[in-house]
């Protein structure tokens, strides 16, 4: 019953990041759609309740934060577009210089916590992700969690928040590059220039959406439009027309992810030739 609200919300919030709105409207607009979500997903913790613990873990850990995490997200986005200097570049990088601080202050503080998330522990999960884990446990949260007991654990409101700060930091980084072009040089290592894709774009298209949908870069939070930049950044590409690429996919015969299965069909072939030897 979750999924079907998470997967309608991520739909609308892809849609709407595409959307040719300025960041400060999209901001207002997400805003919405979070909190409408969240209080769908809270009218049905409250009718149904959870099957069991793992359930309940499995909720308060991977799918509440999603629309809780765009939440604090869209409100950093529309709090720094207002808060924004008007005039003067180097007022506008000092004020997003500062915001990169408070970031850095903010996973400084939560080290411990961001460490167990990061290397996928799930032994304190119990602690960290039931209502009935405990309220004071060691790796406190720096934010006060929402305040409904059958709709919070200790610690759900602060993963949301790790994961709503790694989306700022690339809309930082962004808003840097637009302002004074270089200036974010110091918050992001450029690489260098070696690499050409070669391939196909289309080919290129469908191993990002693999690697998108399997939700394994920013334990899931990048969204693809992020994805889609890093991969133009590194491989020197293009990709304009994503999107459009993924539709024609989608209308292809069997196999419709034709590059996956070739790489992966090389792939296995050469570790029986291997094992062979």
């Amino acid at each position: 019953m979750f999924e079907k609200v998470i997967s309608v919300f991520i739909e609308k919030i892809e849609g709407l990041i595409q959307s040719g709105k300025t960041d400060l409207n999209k901001a207002e607009d997400g805003i919405s759609l979070c909190v409408k979500t969240l209080s769908k997903l809270q009218k049905l913790v409250e009718r149904d309740d959870f099957e069991d613990s793992q359930v309940e873990i499995n909720f308060f850990k991977n799918m509440k934060p999603i629309p809780m995490s765009y939440l604090i997200y869209f409100t950093e986005v529309r709090s720094c577009e207002l808060l924004l200097p008007k005039a003067g570049n180097s007022h506008k990088v000092r004020f997003l210089e500062k915001e990169i601080k408070k970031i850095n202050k903010f996973f400084s503080a939560n080290n411990s916590f961001v460490n167990y998330m990061e290397q996928s522990h799930n032994y304190l999960d119990f602690q960290f992700f039931s209502r009935g884990g405990r309220r004071d446990f060691s790796f406190t949260p720096t934010i006060n969690y929402y305040q409904n007991p059958e709709f919070s654990t200790s610690h759900d409101m602060l993963w949301a928040k790790v994961q709503a700060l790694y989306r700022f930091i690339h809309y930082i980084r962004e808003k840097l590059e637009l302002i004074q072009p270089g200036s974010s040089g110091d918050f992001r290592e450029r690489q260098p220039k070696l690499l050409l894709w070669t391939g196909s774009k289309t080919s290129l298209v469908e191993i990002i959406y693999a690697l998108y949908l399997k939700g394994d870069f920013n334990h899931g939070t990048a969204d693809l439009k992020t994805i889609i930049s890093a991969f133009e950044d590194f491989l020197n590409i293009k990709l304009p027309n994503y999107y459009k690429t993924y539709g024609e996919m989608k209308r292809r015969t069997d196999p419709k992810a034709k590059y996956l299965y070739e790489i992966a069909t090389i792939l296995i072939a050469r570790m029986r030739k291997d094992d062979e030897k």
